[in-house]
């Protein structure tokens, strides 16, 4: 199985986690996982960065670096569909009554996100670096 697939069935796998996780929430399900990051210091903060940097980084490298350009600069598309989906996500939370909206949790989906795609560019730069000197 080439590199590629294999990166978009974890990229695949890691969404519907992410999907499985908010249902759990959306719903008021209990989860070891919650017990767990409720045990962590600012384990809710830290699992937003995390899970959504992430998620941002597979994205990222499964749409193999596609970028797109919005307002005058270039942007992922995986980014920008992650970005997206935790901007409706998060608000949607206004709407349910298990959950909440918070705005500390959305900023630090952003810092992830954000984190993620500076990693990326350096990720590319380093991989486009290693092509030009097979060529």
């Amino acid at each position: 199985m080439a590199v590629q697939h294999i990166i978009k069935l974890v990229a695949a796998s890691f969404s519907l986690f992410i999907l499985w996780v908010i249902y759990l929430a959306n719903t008021g399900a209990s989860s070891s996982l919650f017990h767990l990051v409720a045990a962590i210091p600012y384990g809710d903060k830290l699992g937003h960065l995390l899970l959504f940097g992430s998620l941002s980084c597979l994205m990222i490298v499964a749409s193999r670096f596609y970028r797109l350009k919005l307002f005058g600069k270039q942007a992922y598309l995986g980014a920008i569909l992650v970005s997206l989906f935790v901007i409706a996500e998060e608000f949607s939370q206004a709407f349910i009554a298990t959950r909440t909206f918070d705005f500390t949790d959305l900023l630090f989906d952003a810092i992830g996100i954000g984190l993620s795609v500076i990693v990326c560019c350096k990720l590319q730069q380093r991989l486009d670096t290693d092509q030009s000197k097979t060529l």
